[in-house]
């Protein structure tokens, strides 16, 4: 007779195991399969053909050389007139942008601050943000791609709406230092609603029932309720980009989250963990689209995302205000 052998894994391994299982596939490097590995900087210097154009003479023939730009295409006659050069995509894209809005989104939504009075620190800034770039390339991004492609969608579903459902708490507890009550009164009906009926906030029943989520409070936002002014820009370790006064609210964060207190280490960074893995999946899709100076890009998006959660979406718009004095 065949006995079942009963292996018991010790928890410490447990954690081990499943980041050992995520990162495993994509860990070792990223090849050219990754439909999100950036591409090099340094190009390699190509010859461009020269072809032959009746009356002018090829240099192999010992005539006269064929300047580049004759030897090019016919420029479209119905382009404007200040198109970029080839092989600016970032050009390209804005041009067309404002082709198809009159106005170029990057220079009406950009802060009227200078980047030196944002941004004193940029030489320490950068610094970091190479610094958790390569973490991020070696390590964390290719575990989310690893995630991404292992994980069925329903259940990646599930994790996040997990993870949100435990951020509510902090939520609330911003939401009260703002004096929000009646928004208070919604994420405290979600927390509820979806830690019972949606089986530990697996499922999102709340907003089936009317209780819409929110884009969510930190500690950072009540601050500047409070009138503390951002402070600069600033680039942290393994935190990424925040504010001299957006750091306190990591530091709140911390303690409101649920996950803190869990008895057993290991739960409490593994499930942390996922949680960070999922946050960076979530990612993925948005950073394909980010072209030029990297660097530059996430700061603006930072700092403007940061000032749309603090005015809760309000934005100031001065569009037809020169005929607000007209009554039509």
């Amino acid at each position: 007779m065949l006995e079942r052998t009963h292996l018991i894994i010790p928890q410490s391994w447990a954690a081990w195991t499943l980041t050992a299982l995520l990162s495993a596939p994509l860990a070792m490097a990223q090849d050219a399969s990754d439909p999100f590995a950036e591409l090099p900087d340094d190009k390699p210097a190509t010859t461009p053909a020269v072809t032959n154009t009746p009356g002018k003479a090829s240099p192999d023939a010992g005539g006269s050389t064929v300047p580049a730009a004759e030897s090019q295409p016919e420029s479209d006659p119905f382009a404007e007139g200040d198109t970029p050069a080839a092989g600016g995509a970032t050009d390209d894209f804005a041009s067309e942008l404002e082709d198809e809005y009159g106005f170029d989104p990057a220079d009406e939504f950009s802060s009227a601050e200078e980047p030196a009075d944002r941004d004193p620190w940029e030489g320490f800034n950068r610094a970091m943000f190479r610094f958790n770039d390569t973490a991020d390339r070696w390590f964390l991004k290719p575990v989310a791609i690893s995630y991404r492609q292992i994980t069925p969608i329903f259940m990646q579903s599930g994790v996040s709406n997990f993870f949100s459902n435990l951020h509510e708490i902090n939520n609330v507890l911003n939401d009260v230092l703002q004096w929000k009550w009646g928004q208070a009164g919604n994420d405290t009906g979600r927390f509820l609603v979806n830690s019972t009926v949606g089986i530990g906030g697996l499922f999102d029943v709340a907003q089936h029932m009317g209780l819409e989520p929110n884009d969510g409070e930190d500690f950072g936002q009540t601050l500047a309720v409070w009138g503390v002014s951002s402070g600069p820009y600033v680039v942290l370790p393994m935190l990424g980009p925040s504010t001299v006064r957006d750091f306190p609210g990591e530091v709140v964060q911390w303690y409101t989250n649920p996950l803190t207190y869990v008895d057993k280490n290991s739960i409490e960074y593994t499930l942390k963990m996922v949680d960070v893995i999922q946050t960076r999946a979530s990612l993925l899709q948005a950073e394909s689209l980010l072209q030029g100076d990297r660097y530059v890009l996430l700061r603006d998006a930072y700092l403007q995302r940061r000032e749309f959660l603090i005015n809760d979406g309000e934005q100031e718009d001065d569009f037809g205000g020169d005929l607000d004095e007209y009554d039509f």
